[in-house]
């Protein structure tokens, strides 16, 4: 019987944590939100955790009323799910927030000493350097859940770490693969939250389209893995059953393959070094025919070029990054800007953007937060 905590209980990859907990029989000890109140309230009366706590606290005081029969305890704020972790006992805390506000719960995971099963790709995109330092210095395992990141996770488990020549993620190519800019200039929102293999919540499903998330995933990979960015090369891969491969010395390459379905990375990360049964299908070759692989076409979707700029820049860049993306991500899904719009908004702001090496927690939330403002001030 496992303990955890579920941080972003009521997206995607929270809901699916929750599919894993009630399959494996896992207690539910604490969920966070944001706005959700009635998912949340479902979610108290289900799993019965000790707390929930609301990041928006209208939110939060709503669903009080909702659950006085119950005896869960519910905060408010940025700073009740903050809390969380160094409130109950548990064997593993899932951070499943999206966008950089999941840094201060990843940090606050860490600073409590729990396992962090890490969904919050930002958390490293913003700030790597200090996640890894903060898990080396109260000594937490940092089990990663993109699909990719777990694939590359088991794959290293074949070899030494000084015997990886390259790491290779594989991409989907999300909505838009094959199209050319022109074709790209009328899409809708609509369009590009049609992915063609997995379902994830609206946010990534953009960043998919543009190629950004990928760019998010070269950066994941190198504070992970210790590996340089120039040694992780990104493959369009559009049956999505090769989550990723890692290269080793003697040119051998070991694949991790399953179907897509978060649930099976999101166990992993709970359970190892064991694995176990869990609700997801088996994978058929022989209904799946072919696997084809292809390079990404950085000219049209040109932010996982930035990204890897960002990468080599370090210091801000990567909050910075991170947080025009969700700026310019937001309004394309207001339908304020165009799709096009997305990459050619985020690098000017980037790119503009005064980098200051070794910043503070504090200096990269700060970078976000204004990096988002200067691009909403472009429209």
């Amino acid at each position: 019987m496992k303990d955890i905590v579920v941080l972003g209980s009521t997206g995607s990859i929270g809901k699916q944590t929750l599919d894993v907990a009630a399959f494996q029989g896992y207690r539910v000890r604490a969920i966070s939100a944001c706005r959700s109140v009635r998912l949340a309230e479902e979610q108290i009366r289900r799993f019965h955790p000790v707390y929930c706590a609301m990041a928006d606290e209208q939110a939060a005081k709503d669903l009080q009323t909702r659950v006085l029969d119950t005896d869960t305890k519910i905060l408010s704020g940025n700073e009740g799910v903050c809390a969380l972790p160094g409130l109950v006992e548990c064997d593993a805390v899932v951070n499943a927030v999206v966008g950089r506000a999941g840094l201060l719960p990843t940090m606050a995971t860490l600073e409590a000493g729990r396992r962090l099963a890490l969904a919050n790709k930002e958390s490293l995109v913003c700030a790597g350097a200090l996640v890894k330092r903060k898990a080396l210095e109260k000594s937490c395992p940092v089990l990663p859940v993109d699909s990719e990141h777990s694939a590359v996770f088991q794959c290293l488990q074949c070899g030494k770490k000084e015997e990886v020549s390259r790491i290779l993620l594989t991409a989907s190519g999300g909505p838009f693969f094959g199209r050319t800019k022109e074709e790209l200039s009328g899409v809708s929102a609509k369009d590009a939250l049609a992915h063609p293999t997995w379902s994830m919540g609206a946010k990534i499903t953009v960043d998919s389209a543009t190629l950004m998330n990928k760019g998010f995933e070269v950066m994941e990979a190198s504070y992970l893995f210790d590996v340089p960015a120039d040694r992780i090369e990104v493959l369009v891969h559009r049956e999505s059953v090769v989550h990723s491969m890692v290269e080793y010395c003697d040119s051998t390459v070991i694949a991790q393959l399953s179907l897509p379905d978060m649930r099976d990375c999101i166990q992993y990360a709970l359970t190892y070094p064991h694995r176990v049964k869990g609700p997801m299908s088996r994978l058929d070759l022989t209904k799946i025919g072919k696997l084809t692989f292809c390079p990404p076409d950085t000219r049209t979707f040109p932010l996982l070029s930035l990204a890897l700029w960002a990468m080599k820049e370090g210091g801000l860049a990567g909050a910075v990054l991170n947080g025009a993306n969700e700026g310019a991500v937001a309004l394309f899904l207001e339908g304020r800007i165009s799709f096009l719009q997305i990459s050619e908004l985020v690098e000017k702001v980037t790119r503009e953007y005064e980098n200051r090496q070794e910043p503070s927690l504090e200096e990269i939330c700060f970078a976000g937060e204004e990096a988002e403002r200067r691009l909403w001030a472009l429209i």
